[in-house]
């Protein structure tokens, strides 16, 4: 099993991502799984990687959060959060994708 967070150069939410995502593994009792940082540089570098803006957190390729559109542009992403539009899901929304995903 390969999580990554995809993400761009000055991406402003990557290391609160980052965070939240090494936390719910945490509360998930699986911090030994190592967390991939990814950079996309190109957009080549989004090819078949299931990236849908930064930041991404996938699974083996796969996208824990699937309402994301696949892109190839090296962009922003928005995701819909209990509070509103925001740069990154809240730490229960990574917790529950992550579940859903087996972990």
């Amino acid at each position: 099993m390969r999580i990554e967070l995809l993400h761009i150069d000055e991406c402003p939410n990557t290391v609160r991502a980052q965070e939240r995502l090494e936390e719910a593994l945490t509360i998930l009792g699986r911090s030994d799984l190592p967390v991939h940082m990814r950079l996309l540089t190109s957009a080549s570098d989004t090819t078949d990687t299931g990236f849908a803006g930064s930041p991404t957190i996938t699974i083996d390729g796969a996208d824990i959060f699937p309402t994301g559109t696949a892109a190839n542009d090296l962009a922003c992403r928005v995701y819909p959060t209990p509070n509103g539009l925001a740069g990154l899901p809240i730490l229960n929304q990574i917790t529950e994708a992550l579940k859903n995903h087996g972990i």
